[in-house]
């Protein structure tokens, strides 16, 4: 467990963990303790979905990827989408390209008839009014290539505001490090613990409940005195 810790605006503690670490935790909560992974990308997408429903975000496009970060994007459309605000989703890949849980995710976009926009086109961000990234999370592998990169870039020529989720798309978790490009976030929800690369960013950070209970983190060694008492976000600081 490394020592790097934020805390909320009350000065509550909370550890940072590194990519390695928040994939322990994912692991013993899904295998050991029992939760879904459809559970947790749930509560990330309605968590994200508050956050932006409480900025008067109008017109929002939600650029996603593969895996979980994907899979929490594509929940927000939906939560945003059934509250009549106007979502256009753009993916990094063919939906046929999506599996497990972020499948199931897109399939009930599919159905609602959800907009869906490509990622060839320029001006894909420029059109919104906020721009959601869930490219790519915690599992990043190197430097972003092909359409996430492209995305990417138009993440950062774009000036509407741009909320990340998890971690801004391109950045190493766990050292902060930039392999190649990085979305240039505006906001950031970061999901379960902030990852100790957040260390290296400036913009405004917020916290996310998505269920995993404490015994998940007792479980890897974590003291963590979870700090959703009176909401399902907080805002932290480094």
């Amino acid at each position: 467990m490394t020592e790097s810790e934020f805390r909320t605006s009350d000065g509550i503690p909370v550890p940072a963990v590194s990519a390695n670490e928040m994939r322990e935790i994912d692991l013993v909560a899904v295998e050991d303790v029992g939760l879904d992974l459809l559970q947790m990308m749930e509560n990330a997408g309605r968590n994200l979905a508050g956050h932006l429903l409480e900025r008067d975000p109008g017109q929002i496009t939600v650029l996603a990827g593969n895996g979980g970060n994907g899979g929490g994007g594509l929940a927000c459309a939906r939560h945003l989408e059934n509250r009549d605000v106007s979502v256009t989703l753009v993916l990094d890949r063919s939906p046929d390209a999506l599996d497990g849980a972020t499948a199931t995710q897109y399939r009930v976009l599919d159905e609602m008839n959800v907009s869906i926009g490509t990622s060839d086109v320029p001006d894909v961000c420029r059109e919104a009014d906020t721009v959601v990234d869930s490219l790519i999370g915690y599992g990043l592998q190197g430097e972003p290539r092909g359409r996430t990169r492209d995305l990417i870039d138009q993440c950062n020529d774009t000036e509407q505001p741009v909320v990340s989720l998890d971690v801004p798309s391109g950045l190493d978790a766990t050292t902060g490090e930039r392999p190649g490009p990085v979305v240039e976030s505006d906001e950031i929800l970061t999901l379960a613990l902030p990852k100790t690369g957040l260390r290296e960013t400036d913009s405004p950070l917020y916290l996310a409940d998505i269920s995993i209970p404490r015994v998940a983190y007792e479980r890897v060694g974590i003291e963590y005195e979870i700090p959703f008492e009176e909401s399902y976000r907080v805002a932290i600081e480094r």
